[in-house]
């Protein structure tokens, strides 16, 4: 937790919040001096204008205390929240930049439980040390010092009431700080379960797996409720046997002190000074040990943050990247081989094909053959074991990922929207786009008809893209692919949701549209007649590439694709082909 705060914190304000502090135990160390002054000489003297001397000076630093604790208050609120913020926004740039095997190393769920929970307890401790911790030691300290100062044989009292407390409050870290550490992993489960119960709520009601959803959620919601319930009624114990502790304290020091008074050892003005004291001492080591009770739980999130910011990427820019030059688009795929972490068997084994500005390379092949494995090294989101793939006759590795990224365009499997505007989600593909610009990838798309319908390029996203069709978020993604000027234009298996009337002219619209024929188009599709026109079809199989060449000369010659168009062929799905 301190290389977070080191790496988090304004320092000049820490120690501006510690000077506040000081001020503020300084004062309230002296108020019980000027009580028992008043008792003494005051009082026993009847010494009126002493008494209202030393009350102002009560008062005055009564005044000055306020103001240390509130500016100690300021600063440590200040500095815990921007420090909450400056560790969310860490989290969020590591995660925008992650590659997909950082993701999966953490999980979805798991990085937003980080992101916010495991934050808030940090925040939280973070207050406390910057009050608590900070001024707890040195109350305690300075209390002890005072009440010694006071009477020598009454701090006797403490050396049976601290280690009582002292006993106590180990009992209750042992047993709450292990249950504050399962808590976090709890909230993570809490949050898998209503994160998947959201995102999939139409195939739970297709299934009707409502009630065994809201049981599994119960499952989760009551084990995290029970470990709470556990190690908060453990810690909740400490503040009414602290306060017994506190009060038999007073009462032996009462008794204790009355016989010193009744000796003539001691003045009651003492007396009255030495049970502050004594209740500040015991209040400071109350503190102390809260802290050390919570401290475990920020440290075991901490750790958990630390574990994301510390996720190393394979996926790296060089040291010292090559300018991309101006040049006509090309791709190059030169023997390339590729595995998943862990995995025995090669994904991808010896791709080999080039195409060059114009060109449209389709790739078609079974479920799970390793087309979306393929497209998805061309942006660098997997780099492959061995081989090479160049952009513009640049290797891959040899330029930033910042270039890579603005030199290719790409359509996901998943229709991804974000909550907005039409006209929001479009200019992702282009900041500066123009409205016409939007409206030209839009008829493109075949889109425009219906954005019209929904009031143009200002009408309502919903969170993802949920008011809309699939075959609507399909193509209002394409535009986006399509509005952005690139080398390399991916569709993978963006297709899928289009009828074949839709398909065809899309298609079409691409092979005439002079901006994306300006760069390689890649089209992943399970339809033969969605790739029947492409000047180049690669067909894969088991993570290889079986067959490539045109639609005729692969209908004559490849078995695997007169197996993939026969198939089609006889549900009409390729009748066009």
């Amino acid at each position: 937790m301190m290389r977070l705060a080191r790496k988090h914190l304004d320092w000049w304000a820490v120690v501006l919040a510690v000077g506040f502090m000081i001020i503020q135990v300084a004062c309230d160390l002296s108020l019980p001096t000027l009580t028992s002054n008043i008792i003494d000489k005051g009082i026993a003297n009847n010494d009126i204008g002493y008494i209202w001397r030393t009350g102002g000076k009560m008062l005055l630093l009564s005044f000055i205390g306020v103001l240390g604790a509130a500016g100690n208050v300021y600063f440590a609120a200040t500095q815990s929240q921007k420090m909450g913020q400056r560790i969310r926004s860490a989290i969020f740039k590591k995660v925008t930049y992650a590659s997909t095997e950082e993701f999966e190393t953490v999980g979805n769920a798991s990085l937003i439980t980080r992101t916010t929970n495991d934050v808030v307890q940090i925040q939280n401790v973070m207050v406390q040390m910057l009050r608590m911790m900070l001024m707890a030691p040195i109350m305690l300290v300075g209390a002890g010092v005072l009440a010694y100062v006071k009477s020598p044989r009454l701090t006797m009292v403490f050396l049976v009431a601290l280690p009582v407390l002292a006993l106590f409050t180990g009992l209750v870290m042992y047993f709450a700080v292990p249950l504050f550490k399962s808590l976090q992993k709890k909230i993570d489960r809490i949050n898998l379960v209503f994160r998947e119960g959201l995102t999939g709520v139409r195939v739970i009601r297709a299934f009707n797996q409502d009630q065994f959803e809201q049981d599994r959620f119960e499952g989760a919601n009551q084990d995290y409720t029970k470990t709470g319930i556990k190690v908060f009624m453990i810690v909740s114990l400490m503040f009414p046997i602290i306060t017994l502790i506190v009060s038999g304290t007073n009462i032996g020091i009462v008794w204790y002190g009355g016989q010193l008074i009744g000796n003539q050892s001691m003045e009651v003005g003492n007396l009255v000074a030495f049970m502050t004291y004594a209740t500040q001492l015991l209040i400071s080591f109350m503190m102390v040990s809260m802290v050390f009770v919570f401290v475990p739980r920020a440290q075991a999130s901490a750790a958990r943050i630390n574990e994301v910011m510390d996720l190393k990427s394979k996926i790296n820019d060089p040291d010292q990247p090559v300018t991309v030059k101006d040049q006509a688009a090309s791709l190059v795929f030169d023997h390339v081989n590729f595995r998943y972490t862990g995995a025995e068997k090669l994904a991808l084994a010896d791709v080999n094909f080039q195409a060059t500005a114009g060109q449209t390379v389709a790739i078609i092949g079974g479920t799970g053959s390793g087309k979306s494995t393929l497209v998805n090294l061309i942006p660098r989101l997997f780099d492959p074991e061995s081989g090479q793939i160049k952009l513009n006759g640049t290797a891959l590795t040899a330029m930033s990922q910042q270039a890579l990224h603005a030199a290719v365009s790409i359509t996901q499997q998943k229709a991804v929207l974000f909550s907005g505007t039409i006209r929001s989600n479009m200019v992702y593909g282009m900041q500066d786009a123009s409205d016409s610009q939007i409206w030209h990838a839009l008829d493109v798309a075949q889109a425009s008809d219906f954005v019209k319908e929904e009031g143009g390029l200002d009408a309502v996203v919903e969170q993802n893209g949920d008011n809309f069709s699939g075959g609507q978020r399909q193509r209002l993604v394409i535009a986006r692919t399509i509005l952005k000027r690139a080398s390399v234009y991916i569709f993978d298996d963006s297709f899928s949701a289009l009828d074949f009337k839709t398909d065809a002219l899309l298609r079409q619209q691409l092979r005439q549209d002079e901006q994306v024929q300006a760069g390689v188009t890649v089209i992943v599709a399970q339809r033969v007649s969605t790739v029947a026109d492409a000047d180049l079809i690669l067909v894969i199989d088991g993570g290889k590439i079986v067959g490539q060449g045109t639609h005729d000369e692969l209908k004559a010659t490849n078995k695997t694709y007169q197996e993939i168009l026969d198939s089609q062929i006889r549900k009409g799905d390729a009748v066009d082909a």
